[in-house]
């Protein structure tokens, strides 16, 4: 089976600054795999490439054999890519309700009325049942940011993109969002994780990508990806003979 998620020879530079160097990835369809990597290497530009709001230089996005590298964001979207946000940003003033109907009719093209059940369901999921009709500017931390992976679930996409969803949150609010995520991605659907919460994600995904300097430098078992010389040196400025 061919991959779901294709770059081949991606490309982005920002004036000297190497976002992507002539870069290949293949995500398989149903797999869940995390990217690391510094601060200021482009993984959120990387993200951005997948999902349209950010045009690379070189390069080509395909994503179930479609060529998507010239597709606007809106109609990524409704072929099935879904991205949750590091900051969430709801529609304060809307419900938790309002707020999965509103990113229902629109991901899947449909009325307001034919997505209600299935927004309902999608809340329920996400532990969000007893906040449904509470304005989503009075949410707490974590369930904001439940309602953005509940957002971007009820696009009902087949590839999901999480950016960073784990920061700023507790501990135990960590494990509460991990064990959502964990149950989303034993359903079937294909998860690509940015995140420097490094537990969070090694509880996750299956494999693992470093990007750094426009490239990935390392790749496989996300516990012996963590472990080697290299990734060691590049986040903590350990030298790799050390």
């Amino acid at each position: 089976m061919p991959p779901i998620l294709t770059l081949h020879s991606v490309s982005k530079r920002f004036g000297a600054i190497v976002i992507a160097d002539r870069i290949d990835l293949a995500v398989n369809e149903g797999e869940a795999l995390g990217i690391l990597g510094p601060n200021g290497a482009g993984k959120t530009t990387l993200f951005g490439i997948v999902t349209g709001t950010v045009s690379p230089d070189a390069g080509n996005v395909v994503f179930k054999g479609e060529d998507m590298t010239r597709l606007p964001p809106d109609k990524r979207c409704r072929k099935g890519i879904a991205r949750a946000f590091q900051v969430p940003q709801p529609f304060g003033g809307m419900t938790v309700f309002e707020n999965l109907v509103v990113a229902a009719a629109f991901g899947q093209n449909k009325s307001e009325r034919e997505v209600y059940a299935k927004s309902i369901e999608i809340i329920e999921r996400c532990g969000l049942t007893n906040k449904i009709n509470r304005p989503a500017n009075v949410l707490t931390l974590l369930d904001r940011k439940r309602l953005e992976l509940a957002r971007a679930l009820a696009t009902e996409p087949q590839l999901l993109l999480l950016d960073e969803v784990a920061g700023g949150l507790t501990e135990q609010e960590c494990h509460m969002l991990v064990a959502l995520i964990d149950d989303i991605r034993k359903s079937g659907l294909t998860i690509v994780w940015i995140e420097h919460v490094i537990h969070a994600l090694t509880a996750v995904v299956d494999r693992v990508v470093v990007l750094h300097g426009g490239a990935f430098i390392a790749e496989g078992d996300p516990h012996s990806v963590i472990r080697s010389p290299r990734v060691a040196e590049i986040y903590m400025g350990i030298p790799a003979d050390a």
